[in-house]
């Protein structure tokens, strides 16, 4: 009897000693104090201000291109610029004025603004899957530099294009199959190139992307008076670049 009465005894004895050891083994959490909780209350994201038109008026095409790349750097090193989104919107509701239009492929993994560390108000954005140019887009950056004050016209083209592999590979599907010929003359570029001319051959899928871009660019300034006339003038650059999957890096080209 007596053996008997004491097993529940040692068993609340033990089990308190069991959990006080698990307990031992974990890590403590911090606790939170009156001066971290009004800390965390008074952190605010850093702003970012909307720019000016008169801001905009001072800048050039240099200091444009600089900035997408000091943003760019910013974007590889995981330090993105923490914005107000709600005060910036309120900011542009009466008027815009960018630094620069980008034209980029229609691919959902290049966030443009991202990749550029910008915000609202920053940049226009133009997408197209193969990202070449035509009418309409020709259209809007002239809005963009003409009317509204671009400093620069970048297209982005981008590693592992899935526009430029359907075109090489010569993809008919609806409406694709017409689009994709705007990416031809980049392949044809390549008329005299002795290697294996599929999207198998990445390579060749990386030397038609560059291609592709820098074809787009001599399209911008064949087709677009207005803004060859601007670019001859100094008041915009039109500059290319190549957007690698793997590091988030853009390359600018040579033309």
């Amino acid at each position: 009897m007596i053996r008997m009465s004491l097993r529940p005894i040692v068993a609340c004895c033990i089990l308190p000693l069991m959990l006080s050891g698990c307990m031992q083994n974990q890590p403590s959490a911090p606790q939170a104090t009156d001066q971290d909780s009004s800390a965390m209350i008074d952190v605010k994201p850093l702003v970012n201000r909307v720019l000016t038109q008169a801001e905009q008026n001072e800048l050039t095409p240099d200091q444009v291109i600089t900035l997408l790349k000091e943003g760019n750097q910013r974007f590889i090193a995981g330090t993105l610029t923490s914005r107000d989104h709600s005060k910036q919107v309120r900011d542009a509701a009466q008027g815009q004025y960018p630094k620069a239009v980008i034209l980029s492929c229609l691919d959902s993994r290049i966030p443009v603004e991202d990749v550029f560390d910008r915000g609202i108000g920053d940049i226009f954005v133009a997408r197209v899957a193969g990202n070449f140019q035509n009418t309409d887009i020709l259209g809007s950056m002239e809005f963009a530099c003409k009317l509204s004050g671009a400093k620069l016209v970048f297209v982005l083209g981008h590693e592992n294009c899935g526009a430029i592999s359907g075109a090489i590979d010569g993809a008919k599907l609806g409406n694709i199959t017409s689009m994709l010929t705007n990416i031809q003359p980049a392949i044809d570029h390549f008329s005299k190139y002795e290697g294996d001319k599929t999207s198998q051959n990445k390579e060749f899928v990386h030397m038609v992307a560059e291609q592709n871009v820098l074809e787009t660019i001599n399209g911008i300034r064949k087709n677009s008076p207005v803004l060859h006339e601007m670019e001859k003038q100094g008041k915009i650059k039109i500059v290319g670049g190549i957007y690698n999957m793997d590091t988030g890096k853009v390359s600018l080209l040579e033309d």
